[in-house]
């Protein structure tokens, strides 16, 4: 690992770059490598010279540093310092005494050297080494070149063998290319791409960093290894000095490392292009017309020069964007405050927005304005109109600074709105802000819980860290039922998220709810009655939909504490719960623009999620992986806590994607749901990792995985199998593991409860899972009985990825019994209704494997093994050992031994080498 003020981890990303590299030296000879600063190009080079040290070729590396550009030669020298001696012996004596003169006299007048015969030297020396063993000469930080060392090295290479690879590593922000003449005009340029989320996710984790931060580092950083991990060390410290743990939504804080890495990518623009785009990272929305406007005449220009150091992208409409957020930082803080304030002052005279033209006057000076004040106040109701909840809050901050000391009682009202506008936005970082300075004033216990309220509902998932916000609360609270309503309410969903207890967060809610009606509060009323049927659903409660339907009869105004918590978004739970998909996606329709309207980014999230739910079991993955995008990007772009999209992100990709995709979704939504102490979504992200290694073959660990779902499903004394459908699944993960029983007894326990509460879709799934256990029993007919009806059943409930799924299942019993016609038309069928949903992996699966391919032995073997045996002897014909084999499948060495002894019986074989035989004729 490397640390943050080192190079950038490149094991993490860029294993195809390294391989590009190696195929253009092969095919070339010559390769550049070009990127910004702390893109990993110095690592990429490293990885690339180790592997050919261990092709015993000879590697002479070249780094120089920025100074080294300023000395005539002096990167000449440092290479042939490189050089061994023996290299060196064979010289003639101009030769010799050409390098002794700039190896000892690297600084003295370059008048009286033999530049020739040092220039025929270098040559000399590279043929010597490449007639014993092929020579990689490595060029890193190329830009650094001296340009007597650049002529030299130019002259030098055109007259190497084709034994002499060169592989040349720079950084271009703005200037020529010193690479590419050293290498040749038909150069292979490779040029070192940013990190994605996903990989900007693993880097943090290899770095001990909390994963819940990658969207939002990725976003700062724009993809840069070395910046993503100087900004996530700079939180993990800033969060050891408050002595909590960094929230996915504090500000990132750009300062030390962080800086500096920032500094050295914006250093390849001159200093007219940095104040250009100075201005750019004042405004909220740049453009090149606003920067003329704003006294920048030369903006098109300037940004390209900043464009071509790939600082910003300049859309076809002039829209400016910059690659790393970081960057608007780090030029803001490096800007004195006169120059900031004179750019907002000439920004508020060029943007056509009433709001903005506020914020730019606002900050443009620094004293208290009872006028200014008032304008800002205004525009924060503006934008609290538009549902731009996130800038009201800023702007409501902004306003009480701005408030003179003697309207304190103003202040204090603008502190607290811009508090609820923070809540509302799931701006944590506001939220606090606000409260701090409301609980500094003289404030009345109501506004101290309304902003207390605030931080809890701008904390998201991470609910488990606020024990001393809520006690704080509830005794400011005591009193006033309506604030204490309030405060029990977000107590039960706390229970609930955080602690995983729903029997508390019922009892919380029926306590909020009886509070809220002494305070005559209908709102909150029904906000306690939805989290009371929501707890009921889940605790298997047979008044769940009474509760619900009383909910929903209450006045339904304007939400006030989320879309998510009101009985009309339960609404939609259930009925996706009930396999009501029409009603559940026509009323998340009739909630989508509602909730936009709102601006609380945590309700459009959760109306998306259903979405991607409620389309995903329709058979429609197109439909959902645009939901689940648009949740993700969501997330990353408001802070929201970063579990429940990598769950939704996971799902959409395991039915309409890439399993591979998905299990990297699910590892990330397991890890930050860990972080935040989030049991609910933790479970949920499980389920998908589990789904996604039962479905390619892995069924120890989807056994492993699901039993963990099960473990914290009972935790949470979760009763209603219709919430989380994770019970099929780990009963067919044991089918295939051979833990029949175990199988059985789950699904019987399951069925009972699903029949008695009427929930006819998973009764149907467990249905597929006990017609595999039937077959693995040896009761072949009544399995494919079985699993036809079941396929018919999903058909009739319009779930059309169940059917498919099941139809798999029909093909794989009937290949064991060896009816191959009836598996081939189940599997046709099954690859039909996942082609017409989308369902790319699945599909993939139900492909009949052509003759000869590796997969076929696995498929055709299944005729007569059970999956377990199938895998087993796969491995052991492709060589494992018995050792190897258990460890790979999760076993012990004695169940092997038994397993291989059945499967010996099964083929009739004795050996290793006639059970391979076997698989490949069977």
């Amino acid at each position: 690992m490397v640390a943050a003020t080192g190079n950038a981890d490149t094991s993490v990303g860029h294993g195809e770059l390294i391989k590009a590299v190696d195929h253009a030296l092969t095919t070339h000879g010559r390769a550049l490598l070009t990127g910004p600063a702390g893109a990993g190009k110095t690592e990429i080079v490293r990885a690339v010279a180790a592997a050919a040290e261990s092709r015993r070729e000879s590697v002479l590396r070249l780094a120089p540093e920025a100074a080294d550009q300023w000395i005539p030669e002096a990167s000449a020298a440092a290479l042939l310092a490189s050089v061994p001696g023996a290299a060196l012996d064979q010289l003639s004596g101009p030769q010799r005494t050409a390098i002794a003169l700039l190896r000892r006299e690297a600084d003295a007048p370059r008048a009286g050297r033999d530049h020739i015969a040092l220039r025929l030297a270098v040559v000399e020396v590279l043929r010597t080494l490449a007639a014993r063993q092929p020579v990689l000469l490595v060029l890193d930080n190329a830009q650094w070149l001296d340009a007597e060392s650049t002529d030299l090295l130019r002259f030098a290479l055109r007259l190497t063998p084709p034994r002499v690879r060169v592989l040349v590593a720079e950084c271009v922000q703005g200037g020529a290319s010193v690479g590419e003449p050293l290498c040749g005009p038909d150069v292979p340029a490779i040029r070192v791409p940013p990190l994605g989320a996903d990989e900007v996710a693993e880097l943090l984790v290899r770095h001990c960093l909390p994963a819940r931060l990658a969207g939002r580092i990725h976003q700062a950083s724009g993809g840069n290894p070395r910046l993503a991990l100087a900004l996530g060390h700079s939180l993990a410290e800033a969060a050891e000095a408050r002595d909590s743990s960094a929230h996915h939504a504090d500000p990132l804080p750009v300062s030390g490392q962080a800086r500096e890495v920032a500094r050295r990518l914006l250093a390849g623009v001159p200093a007219q292009a940095r104040r250009t785009l100075l201005l750019a990272a004042l405004a909220s929305r740049p453009t090149t017309s606003l920067l003329r406007r704003a006294g920048r005449p030369d903006a098109e220009a300037e940004l390209a020069e900043a464009e071509r150091a790939a600082l910003v992208r300049v859309g076809e409409d002039g829209t400016v964007e910059f690659t790393a957020g970081a960057l608007l930082t780090a030029l803001a803080a490096d800007a004195g405050w006169p120059e900031r304030a004179a750019g907002h002052a000439a920004l508020a005279a060029a943007v056509d927005d009433p709001v903005q033209a506020v914020r730019h006057r606002a900050l443009a000076v620094d004293t208290p304005d009872q006028w200014l004040a008032a304008e800002i106040t205004e525009a924060a109701a503006a934008c609290r109109r538009r549902g731009q909840r996130a800038l009201a809050a800023e702007l409501g901050l902004l306003a009480a600074e701005r408030t003179p000391s003697w309207l304190a009682g103003e202040e204090l009202a603008r502190l607290v709105t811009a508090a609820e506008d923070a809540g509302w936005a799931g701006r944590a970082d506001l939220a606090r802000r606000a409260t701090r300075a409301v609980l500094a004033r003289d404030a009345s216990p109501a506004d101290r819980v309304r902003a207390r309220l605030a931080v809890m509902d701008a904390a998201g998932q991470a609910l488990g860290a606020l024990d001393e916000t809520f006690a704080y609360a509830m005794d400011e609270a005591a009193g006033d039922p309506s604030l204490q309503a309030a405060v029990q309410l977000r107590i039960a969903w706390k229970h609930n998220l955080s602690d995983g207890d729903p029997v508390r967060s019922r009892d919380a809610a029926a306590e909020a709810g009886r509070l809220a009606a002494i305070g005559g509060d209908q709102t909150a009323e029904a906000m306690a009655l939805t989290v009371r049927a929501r707890m009921g659903r889940i605790l298997g409660d047979t008044d769940a939909e009474e509760i619900l339907a009383e909910a929903l009869a209450l006045p339904a105004p304007e939400v006030p504490l989320g879309m998510r918590n009101a009985p009309q978004y339960l609404a939609v739970r259930h009925a996706l719960f009930d396999d009501r998909l029409a009603d559940a996606r026509r009323q998340s329709m009739v909630l989508l623009p509602a909730v936009q309207r709102t601006g609380s980014a945590e309700d459009v999230f959760e109306v998306l999620r259903s979405l991607t739910e409620v389309e995903l079991r329709s058979g429609r993955c197109e439909a959902a992986s645009a939901h689940a995008r648009r949740a993700l990007e969501l997330t990353i772009e408001a802070g929201l806590s970063p579990g429940p999209a990598w769950y939704v992100a996971a799902m959409a990709e395991a039915m309409g994607g890439s399993f591979a995709r998905a299990a990297g979704y699910a590892r990330r939504g397991i890890q930050a749901s860990q972080e935040e102490q989030d049991q609910v979504f933790l479970s949920r992200s499980l389920h998908a990792l589990g789904l996604v290694e039962l479905a390619t073959g892995e069924a120890a660990k989807a056994v492993a995985t699901l039993r963990r779902v099960a473990a914290l499903e009972a935790a949470q004394q979760v009763v209603d199998p219709s919430v989380l459908r994770w019970h099929g699944e780990l009963a067919e993960a044991l089918i295939a593991a051979d833990a029949h029983c175990e199988a059985a007894d789950l699904l019987d326990r399951v069925r009972t409860t699903a029949l008695g509460l009427g929930r006819t879709g998973v009764v149907a799934a467990l249905d597929r899972a006990r017609g595999l256990c039937l077959s693995a029993q040896g009761e072949a007919d009544e399995a494919v009985h079985l699993l036809e009806a079941t396929a018919r059943r999903f058909a009739d409930l319009q779930l059309p990825l169940e059917r498919g799924r099941t139809l798999l299942a029909l093909a794989r019993v009937e290949r064991r019994r060896r009816r191959r016609a009836p598996a081939r038309a189940a599997l046709r069928a099954a690859a039909e209704v996942f082609g017409l949903a989308g369902a790319a992996p699945w599909t993939e699966l139900a492909r009949e494997p052509a003759p000869g391919e590796s997969g076929g032995a696995q498929v055709q073997a299944a005729a007569v093994l059970t999956e377990a045996e199938s895998r087993l002897a796969l491995l052991v014909s492709q060589g494992a050992s018995n050792q190897e084999a258990a460890a790979k499948l999760f076993l012990s060495v004695k169940t092997v031994e038994a397993r291989l002894t059945r499967i010996y019986q099964k083929l009739d074989v004795r050996s290793r080498a006639q059970l391979a035989t076997a698989l490949r004729t069977l």
